[in-house]
């Protein structure tokens, strides 16, 4: 059975134990998919690309707060009045 691959680079599950920081290092500074008996098992992703991967959702998540509630009606507010 094929399985789907979303890096291009890849590291056994051995060669992560041996030595981790090489494995990681091979992606350089790109996601590393690990594979256990040649299927991937999780993904090495660099702090920098995870930390950008969750800001990119964050922003999704709020614009499509932002869009439902523009089709809300609007209430006009006097700064004087609060």
């Amino acid at each position: 059975m094929t399985h789907q691959i979303y890096s291009e680079v890849t590291a056994s599950i051995s060669e992560l134990k041996k030595n981790p920081m090489a494995a990681v290092d091979s992606g350089e500074g790109f996601p590393i998919a690990v594979l256990n008996r040649n299927k991937p098992a999780f993904y090495c992703v660099p702090a920098e690309v995870y930390e950008a991967m969750l800001d990119r959702l964050d922003d999704q998540e709020l614009a499509a707060i932002v869009k439902k509630r523009s089709a809300e009606p609007s209430v006009r507010v006097d700064l004087n009045e609060l």
